[in-house]
């Protein structure tokens, strides 16, 4: 499994990469606003710094940008997508599952422009993205979790449908919007190919109240012990 950081400040993919050894990015135009920056200026932050560190190529390190989301026509999606494609080798353009959007992916993927397809919330949506080879799908867990459903279910019904028809491995499956180290282990325990999160939740992953106790436990241990 690989793990992306959802998120556009470079100080958070900077700790990230080094701490966790993060696969890769995914923002949206709520990370860009978050970053404090105009939007090329963050994008084009991010760009250098995966040239700087030796990661150039979406192969080696995928970094998912957003078009703007008040397109809502094929063409106009396609040309913004091939404008962001042109700044970073590394760039992955994010389309929205809408029925324009399927439309301008599939344009996008013949171009060799890869995309990953956004906004995703039903196995059914995810399938298009299949079908016209899209690098990546990313259905959506917390925002579901947040009205009762189950996405343990619904994750398991694409990576299900996926390994049927030979989709698996080819378009990878992002579990997004994941807000708790539980949610991590569901998608990891169905197959899911990538999780992406913010870096709160990856460190409260590796967080736990025995580690802690035990550290303490051995820590007196050690401190109580003769040295010769």
């Amino acid at each position: 499994m690989k793990f992306f950081l959802d998120s556009a400040k470079l100080d958070e993919i900077v700790q990230a990469h080094k701490t966790f050894g993060i696969d890769g990015i995914t923002t949206n135009p709520r990370h860009i606003q978050n970053s404090g920056k105009p939007f090329l200026k963050a994008i084009g932050d991010i760009a250098s710094w995966v040239k700087s560190e030796g990661l150039s190529g979406y192969e080696v390190f995928p970094v998912s940008v957003e078009i703007n989301p008040h397109l809502d026509s094929r063409e106009s999606m396609i040309d913004a997508a091939r404008k962001i494609a042109a700044i970073s080798p590394n760039f992955v353009i994010k389309i929205p599952a809408t029925q324009e959007g399927i439309a301008a992916a599939r344009q996008l993927e013949k171009e060799g422009i890869r995309t990953n397809v956004t906004l995703v919330f039903s196995a059914a949506q995810a399938l298009w993205p299949a079908k016209n080879g899209s690098l990546f799908v990313s259905p959506f867990i917390g925002w579901k979790e947040d009205n009762g459903e189950d996405c343990g279910k619904y994750i398991n019904d694409i990576v299900q449908i996926y390994k049927n028809y030979g989709f698996y491995g080819k378009t990878q499956i992002i579990c997004a919007a994941v807000r708790t180290p539980k949610q991590i282990v569901e998608c990891a325990a169905v197959g899911a190919d990538i999780v992406t999160a913010g870096l709160e939740v990856y460190q409260n992953s590796i967080n736990h109240a025995y580690t802690r106790q035990g550290i303490k436990i051995f820590s007196d241990a050690w401190d109580n012990t003769a040295r010769e």
